[in-house]
């Protein structure tokens, strides 16, 4: 029973990591092309999902805050 469990956590986790991959921006994942990780964690699933996490999986960056209408002088200035 353990082991059955232990495959089918593996292959969710292979899953929701392939599905990472390929959803990822292709000029954001770092060290290898995003066709190499997804060959990695699909042909040595537990090397390559653990590789993914730590080295390829793009850094969230931090968007700047939206601006207001009323505190964009580009908007205002297209008012007059």
């Amino acid at each position: 029973m353990g082991y059955v469990l232990s495959v089918i956590l593996l292959l969710v986790c292979i899953v929701f990591t392939e599905a990472h991959v390929v959803q990822a921006n292709s000029e954001q994942i770092r060290v290898l092309p995003k066709s190499l990780w997804f060959a990695l964690v699909l042909l040595i699933p537990a090397i390559g999902m653990i590789a993914y996490w730590i080295f390829g999986r793009p850094l969230h960056t931090v968007a700047p805050p939206p601006v207001a209408p009323d505190d964009d002088p580009e908007f205002l200035r297209n008012l007059r």
